[in-house]
């Protein structure tokens, strides 16, 4: 899972997202889906969401794809 798929991505979901002071360097940042804010089925650079712990960002993956990798 990529990220850019709103109907990928589920509330209680663990993902990575960047915020957005760090796209430049891509620093990830863990947690739980609280909620989607992104209202369209697609975006290019993924889906905004806020996690459990309060951080916004986009979603680059989930944390299970990234333990396969």
């Amino acid at each position: 899972m990529n990220g850019n798929n709103r109907a990928d991505i589920t509330i209680g979901k663990q993902v990575n997202i960047v915020q957005k002071q760090n796209q430049r360097t891509g620093q990830l940042t863990s947690g739980v889906v609280e909620r989607i804010l992104t209202k369209s089925e697609f975006h290019p650079h993924g889906i905004k969401v806020r996690l459990t712990n309060g951080f916004v960002g986009r979603v680059k993956n989930d944390q299970i794809d990234n333990k396969v990798k």
